[in-house]
């Protein structure tokens, strides 16, 4: 059986309107990664051009709601980082949700890969970075830099494989990165929260209650949901917990009924599916896009090549172009070998080591966390976003190069007419 035909079983298998959400999902994430490529790039131009200052001051540009005695003011820069990336992470927490409920994640089979290729390359560029950077505390408080995938940008690289890219390997990214990002949140909540407000958290616990005595009460009505995530993501903002949480706990709690439980597989939405189909645009072309246009911004004036060997940059550097193919490749080839977890029908070895670079496109989730680790250490923070920033590139480019040497062409189709 040919590649397409092979991939047009593995969608045939998929309820119908799963299988078309898989399309449109590889299809946008694969669209919002060149978006957020060329945002990136826009804001490296602007940073380094006589309209820095004009950049510096949208970044910069102050923002004040106030309701009552209730005053939020914060530099817009603040207000995409713990506001908007709350929507995006409301997001993650939705296709974590349904993925585990009725997609990848559900079978044992399905996860058993992803899941162990994940978690190596979590704690492989984590322990490169800490190892790079022992002795020094504040650098330390980096580790988790470039333990992340960028889903957007990395299937927008190979987006421009175009059909040489079997499914199955597109299928292993987006899960692997799934778990990454669960992982990411998990690592957010343990050890990038400040000083507590136990008030303000008290707060944000009992809105959580709420949320689930209706999840419990089987509520589907999204209005309910969404006005309480609104009113926690201002306790946990006030508590000490990233803002971002809010997203996150508010995603898991929206309901979803499998297909299964469902009358009409092809009309009816649970409202997960529904919210999670109306945020996947605004998240993948304006959120993500305006994320990296604010903080991808790095002015170059003053640095030399060297600082990118400083052990902050090094670290982060190492560890997603280095280990993050090691991690993933050494644990798919592990588990390949002892019968664990065989490779996907389509995916090679080679296939699997053009995989893991392109999993050291850290970008997105690596500059949200540098923010968090780096808050006190402006320094650091501009040394994590050029390590971050080179790595992402140069994974891209390796990843490209060597798949489009390790993944043959596929024969154009003959017309009807020849």
């Amino acid at each position: 059986m040919s590649d397409s035909g092979k991939e047009s079983v593995i969608i045939r298998v998929l309820p119908g309107r799963a299988a078309r959400a898989l399309q449109d999902f590889f299809q946008m994430e694969a669209a919002g990664g060149i978006l957020l490529i060329f945002a990136a790039l826009l804001a490296m131009v602007l940073a380094n051009s006589p309209l820095s200052t004009g950049y510096e001051a949208f970044r910069g540009l102050p923002v004040q709601v106030r309701v009552g005695e209730l005053n939020l003011a914060k530099p817009l820069l603040l207000w995409i980082n713990d506001g908007l990336m709350a929507i995006f992470f409301l997001l993650v927490a939705l296709e974590i949700k349904r993925e585990v409920l009725s997609g990848q994640l559900s079978s044992r089979a399905q996860l058993i890969q992803p899941l162990i290729c994940a978690a190596a390359g979590v704690a492989v560029p984590g322990a490169i970075y800490a190892w790079i950077n022992m002795g020094d505390a504040e650098a330390t408080r980096g580790w988790a830099i470039p333990t992340a995938t960028d889903i957007a940008f990395a299937l927008g690289i190979l987006s421009l494989l175009g059909s040489r890219v079997p499914l199955a390997m597109k299928l292993l990214l987006s899960t692997i990165a799934v778990i990454d990002d669960l992982i990411a949140i998990i690592i957010i909540a343990v050890f990038y929260t400040s000083e507590l407000s136990t008030s303000a958290l008290t707060g944000a616990f009992v809105v959580l209650g709420v949320m689930i005595a209706m999840n419990r009460m089987r509520v589907r009505a999204l209005t309910p949901y969404l006005l309480l995530g609104a009113v926690m993501w201002v306790f946990v903002l006030k508590s000490g917990v990233h803002a971002t949480l809010a997203g996150v706990a508010t995603g898991l709690l929206i309901p979803h009924v499998d297909k299964e439980n469902r009358i009409d597989d092809e009309v009816e939405y649970s409202p997960l599916e529904w919210l999670e189909h109306a945020l996947h645009k605004w998240v993948a072309y304006v959120i993500l896009p305006l994320f990296a246009f604010a903080n991808a911004g790095l002015a170059l004036g003053g640095m030399a090549v060297s600082d990118l060997l400083e052990p902050v940059p090094l670290g982060i550097a190492l560890g997603l172009v280095v280990g993050k193919p090691i991690g993933i490749v050494g644990a798919a080839v592990i588990a390949h070998a002892t019968g664990i977890a065989r490779f996907a029908e389509g995916m090679s070895f080679k296939a699997v080591v053009g995989l893991g670079m392109l999993c050291g496109i850290g970008f997105t989730m690596s500059l949200f966390i540098a923010s968090l680790a780096f808050t006190a250490s402006p320094a650091q923070a501009e040394a994590s976003v050029l390590g971050v920033l080179c790595a992402s590139v140069i994974s891209a480019v390796i990843g490209f190069v060597w798949l489009r040497w390790a993944l043959p062409a596929k024969p154009a189709v003959a017309s009807d007419g020849a």
